[in-house]
């Protein structure tokens, strides 16, 4: 592992554009469920309304039924409620301060990047504390999702007010998915992908193309993925660790 992680630092200090895609992985230092990055709480369980988690997160339940989504939505905020970003994060923003134009594309919803400082960031799936009136133009933040009405109302015109965050079946959000775009066409010298099943198309996508493309691949992930027979490199180790060990051989040299 150690030769690896010194030919994956070379190939990070040669580089002027990486790319890093996250997913649910890269915050379970940070003690947050890894599945899909918010059912975690009910990996291979019906929730308590007899329904997978993918159905009462949907965006059809939010439209027809959105107690039920709601009540989920509140569930998962409360597990992660307290949580920060982890030493992985950290050092993801340091290597995009030594490498400015570096981007992050993450599926989580926990807006822990931003936090951290992450420039150049694109939140694919939303932000989980954002929160808009399906109606009028209303926006708000809510840190405790324990202090709402559940559904919650939009007191400007009564109607439901929901979270900035993709539910199963709705579409990316064009601005996002434009930017994400924009920078694959302009190509990226290394692609790390940690953390994540890639299990979405535009999640294993980057991949895929640096790889025909010539460009070094890197994946971390204890896990076998969609992508784990696709890179040059693969770690089957924690976000974390070996995030903190690369950028240690940075600052080494």
């Amino acid at each position: 592992m150690n030769e690896m992680l010194e030919t994956v630092a070379q190939h990070i200090r040669e580089a002027e554009r990486l790319l890093f895609i996250t997913g649910a992985g890269m915050s379970a230092d940070s003690g947050l469920p890894t599945y899909r990055g918010i059912g975690g709480l009910y990996n291979g369980k019906l929730t308590a309304h007899d329904m997978p988690i993918e159905v009462a997160l949907s965006g059809d339940m939010m439209k027809n039924r959105p107690e039920i989504t709601w009540q989920y939505l509140r569930e998962i905020e409360q597990a992660c409620r307290g949580a920060s970003y982890n030493k992985g994060h950290e050092m993801i923003r340091n290597i995009q301060q030594l490498k400015p134009d570096s981007w992050v594309l993450t599926q989580n919803i926990d807006s822990f990047h931003e936090a951290a400082g992450s420039p150049n960031l694109i939140e694919i799936h939303g932000k989980l504390h954002d929160l808009y009136c399906v109606r009028c133009p209303y926006t708000t933040s809510v840190e405790d999702f324990s202090v709402l009405e559940l559904p919650p109302t939009c007191p400007k015109c009564g109607d439901l007010v929901r979270p900035k965050v993709v539910l199963f079946g709705e579409a990316l959000p064009p601005d996002a998915l434009n930017t994400l775009y924009q920078q694959l066409a302009k190509g990226f010298d290394v692609v790390f992908s940690i953390g994540t099943t890639s299990v979405f198309p535009y999640i294993a996508a980057p991949v895929v193309m640096a790889r025909q493309q010539g460009r070094p691949t890197v994946e971390i992930n204890p896990s076998h993925t969609e992508v784990s027979k696709l890179v040059d490199y693969k770690f089957e180790a924690g976000a974390a660790d070996v995030l903190t060990q690369l950028w240690q051989l940075l600052e080494a040299k």
